[in-house]
């Protein structure tokens, strides 16, 4: 039996008890003062049981039924009881009663009170009281080996899994353990398979826990449960405390008593000071994963804390295809599969998007009835992983809705080849998809270390693309709500090149935000005068090459779907 179903039991049966006290208990049954009277005078009365309330209760001789009847109050009552040869009993008063009754109630009330408090806090799930779990070595079924990619994170990770395993070589040249780690990218890179695969590799207990878990509506509650943990934690000597999402706690404090919160203020505190407690020999090592590493509080990054911070970011190209490689290894797959030309086209994929992609894959094959993985189940995974899946319910798009889309997508593919070469368009589709998008062009640029200013106002082109294309086409008067993303991407470029990276010659060599006027009037000016020059020179892009944005639209109405090969073919016709 679950200790929950002990809990719920014990609880019932206290609940039972009471109300079968209650439902079985035997009512006393009234008579008149006259016929008890009679029962007294010719001796069949056995017992009366006197008090100073309304009435009194007597049992007759050879009857367990007990009788009430009005109380006389009289002087010589009992002597005429007695005489009687009745038993007399004095019961105590109401009060007393109902006190006993008041004291019986609290001590029941209690009881339950604290079995409920102890075994049944909300969201407990394991021995550690709350959303934390506690997963042994032998359980951990990941080490680095699994892990492909994030080479220079690993071998980061390899010296704290050598200082547990070995720390006596560290210790003979005065070396301390890292007390913390922080490994941050962004969402689906692998942090947390990574954290599980030190512990594998250290042959030590995993404790993973998400920060909000430490969030709680009453205050202390966090700090409590943060020293509950490491007191688990120490029970095992050495083992690795896995903290996901820790900016729920560590985000950077403020000044402001307004907006401080206490309850987070106090768990941050019991973090910082149960890593400071710290002893040399200890080998538990905590390891936080965040998406933003410049939200956390300083005093979480200062030495001491977490000495170590560890990027896991986006795969590049070599990555990505080990990544691949290994997720394709038990899946049959055909010769059309180029793993090299799908490590090009996912640039900017995670880890996980990438298993992902590899799943939605086989998915696709297992509803096709196919032996195997193809390039087309790919492909439409591929869309799925990017935009989702294909809407297969199209009757309410008219015509005329396929053509302006054909034409905006068609008008992203053209700029992108015009001002952006080295780019490749990988696939360009008017299929709407189940995400709410109406068609999509992929624009796969080269992986580089820097953006040039060039590069930023060529991607501010290809975002005006899709609006310019359906003024040039339909009309200034109908153009579509369509480009309401593009406009805000492209927007979003501006900006960073004005007030982020210092390339507009009006505002000069100057961060504007450092200030903290990011969103200035002469900011907004500035955005708006050169978001309208990238317009103006998109569209005389577009008007040069009209012919070929026609070519593409056509093929796409025709087709609603084209590859890279098939751009490049209508092009160069």
């Amino acid at each position: 039996m679950t200790k929950r179903s002990w809990i719920i039991g014990t609880i019932l049966c206290i609940i039972s008890s009471i109300f079968l006290g209650f439902y079985l208990r035997v009512d006393n049954i009234k008579v008149s003062y006259q016929e008890f009277n009679d029962a007294v005078t010719m001796g069949n009365v056995e017992q009366v049981t006197i008090s100073q309330e309304e009435n009194i209760s007597f049992m007759l001789k050879d009857d367990i039924q007990v009788y009430e009847t009005s109380n006389p109050r009289t002087e010589n009552f009992k002597e005429m009881l007695l005489l009687n040869g009745v038993e007399v009993k004095e019961s105590s008063s109401t009060m007393q009663m109902l006190l006993m009754q008041y004291v019986f109630s609290t001590i029941v009330f209690v009881g339950v009170f604290f079995v409920v408090f102890k075994y049944a806090r909300p969201g407990q799930r394991d021995k550690l009281g709350f959303g934390a779990t506690a997963v042994e070595v032998e359980n951990l079924k990941m080490d680095f080996s699994d892990i492909a990619g994030n080479v220079e994170a690993k071998e980061q990770v390899q010296d704290v899994v050598d200082f547990i395993q070995n720390p006596d070589k560290y210790n003979q040249l005065g070396a301390k353990m890292p007390r913390g780690l922080i490994f941050y990218g962004p969402p689906g890179t692998g942090k947390t398979m990574m954290a599980k695969a030190l512990a594998k590799e250290a042959g030590v207990p995993f404790f993973s826990v998400n920060g909000s878990d430490f969030m709680q509506m009453y205050v202390g509650v966090g700090a409590s449960r943060i020293r509950e943990l490491f007191k688990e934690a120490r029970k095992s000597e050495k083992a690795v405390i896995f903290i996901d999402e820790i900016d729920a706690i560590g985000k950077s404090r403020s000044n402001n008593v307004a907006s401080s919160n206490d309850e987070k203020d106090q768990t941050l505190n019991a973090l910082l000071t149960e890593m400071s407690g710290f002893n040399q020999g200890e080998g538990i090592v905590v390891i936080a994963a965040t998406n933003r590493l410049e939200l956390l509080d300083e005093a979480l990054l200062r030495p001491g804390r977490f000495d170590r911070h560890i990027q896991i970011g986006y795969p590049d190209q070599a990555a990505r295809k080990m990544i691949l490689s290994l997720y394709v290894k038990d899946k049959p797959l055909e010769d059309s599969v180029n793993i090299d030309k799908l490590c090009e086209d996912t640039i900017y994929f995670t880890g996980a998007m990438l298993e992902n992609l590899v799943n939605e894959a086989a998915i696709t094959a297992v509803k096709e009835e196919s032996k195997c993985i193809t390039a087309k189940h790919f492909d439409k995974a591929f869309y799925t992983v990017i935009a989702g899946a294909e809407k297969k319910d199209r009757s309410q798009i008219t015509a005329e809705d396929k053509k302006i889309t054909a034409f905006h997508e068609a008008g992203h593919a053209l700029v992108t080849t015009l001002v952006s070469p080295q780019n490749k368009v990988s696939k360009v589709t008017i299929i709407p998809s189940t995400k709410g998008a109406g068609g999509f062009s992929m624009n796969i640029p080269k992986e580089k270390m820097y953006q040039t200013k060039q590069d930023i106002l060529a991607q501010v082109k290809i975002a005006l693309a899709g609006r310019v294309a359906e003024e040039i086409i339909f009309g200034e008067d109908y153009v579509t709500t369509g480009a309401s993303n593009d406009i805000e991407k492209a927007t979003s470029y501006i900006k960073d090149y004005i007030v982020k990276y210092g390339m507009d010659d009006t505002m000069g060599l100057v961060n504007i935000s450092i200030f903290g006027k990011g969103d200035t009037d002469e900011v907004i000016e500035l955005t708006k005068s050169l978001m309208k020059d990238m317009y103006a020179e998109t569209k005389e892009l577009l008007m040069e090459n009209a012919s070929n944005l026609t070519k593409l639209a056509e093929e796409l109405i025709k087709k609603e779907t084209l590859n890279s090969d098939d751009i490049e073919m209508l092009l160069a016709a």
